[in-house]
């Protein structure tokens, strides 16, 4: 049998797999559907510390091979999240959650990030420097070495728990970045957010989207995310987590080969909810297929 745990920055977890900020909710939607306990962990929405209504619709869009989404981080803020959120969560979800955080400016980071790093079901924070949905905040701290640093050294004073910080792909070089966090004091890194894309309607000669660009995920992104994976675990000391288009077992395989210590799937909750448990269920067989049977077998 397959040996499917993982040292995700100190905090040890059953198996690899972590549904992805934004595609799995506060967990509570999917735990009416199956036992969310199988999960190594999951990544909640991206929180900020004032509630967001978000983008205007329409906000999703799709296209071959992935999705268009701009929803703008729609969540219902902090301190609702730590007042019931959390609270509703421990009932049914019996391990750490890794909480994602968005911002628009250094101190609303830390002020969010703070909070959060006090509440006992957080296992991580995972710092979200590359939204690419929202104007004057979050893709920007993540396309420059220097502000990534920046917002990552001030969160790290600020937070107790493992710090991993969530990378764009729309920039030139992803490892000047990556680098960049881990000297500010980043325990982990995860990679990739979403692609800049957008479609127009044929009918109305407009862009679909209300906001005119969203990110692009889904099986699409996936050889982008692999290549990046690749690169920014050979050049960093720290743990890195792999995500973009990751729908199979396989890819899991792919990631963790590339160099993931954990992998986060994303789109694929939204096609079938039953995307990370399925997935969970087949890795032993597909590391036996393969001749692996622990992760660092597989690195």
């Amino acid at each position: 049998m397959a040996d499917l745990s993982v040292d995700l920055c100190g905090i040890r977890i059953d198996n690899p797999v972590i549904p992805a900020s934004g595609t799995f909710g506060y967990g509570m939607e999917f735990a009416k559907l199956y036992d969310i306990n199988i999960l190594g962990t999951f990544s909640f929405k991206g929180t900020t510390w004032e509630s967001r209504f978000g983008n205007p619709a329409p906000r999703i869009a799709e296209c071959p091979d992935g999705m268009l989404n701009a929803v703008g981080l729609q969540n219902p803020g902090v301190h609702h999240v730590i007042k019931h959120e959390l609270p509703e969560l421990k009932e049914v979800f019996h391990k750490p959650v890794m909480a994602n955080v968005s911002g628009f400016s250094v101190e609303e980071y830390v002020r969010t990030c703070e909070l959060l790093t006090a509440e006992e079901q957080v296992g991580w924070i995972e710092l979200n420097i590359s939204c690419p949905n929202v104007h004057g905040g979050g893709m920007s701290f993540g396309t420059d070495p220097k502000a990534a640093a920046g917002v990552v050294a001030a969160v790290r004073k600020a937070v107790t728990k493992p710090l991993i910080v969530k990378l764009t792909p729309n920039v030139t070089d992803i490892v000047a970045i990556a680098k960049a966090c881990e000297d500010a004091g980043a325990d982990g890194l995860s990679l990739i957010n979403t692609l800049l894309g957008m479609r127009m309607d044929l009918k109305t000669g407009k862009p679909l989207l209300a906001n005119t660009t969203g990110g692009l995920s889904g099986p699409a992104v996936f050889p982008v995310a692999v290549r990046m994976v690749y690169q920014v675990a050979r050049a960093v000391g720290i743990p890195v987590v792999g995500l973009g288009g990751v729908s199979t077992a396989e890819d899991v395989l792919e990631m963790q080969l590339a160099g993931a210590a954990a992998v986060e799937v994303g789109t694929a909750n939204l096609v079938d909810p039953f995307a990370c448990k399925k997935i969970i269920e087949a890795l032993p067989e597909v590391y036996r297929r393969y001749g692996y049977r622990t992760l660092s077998e597989a690195e």
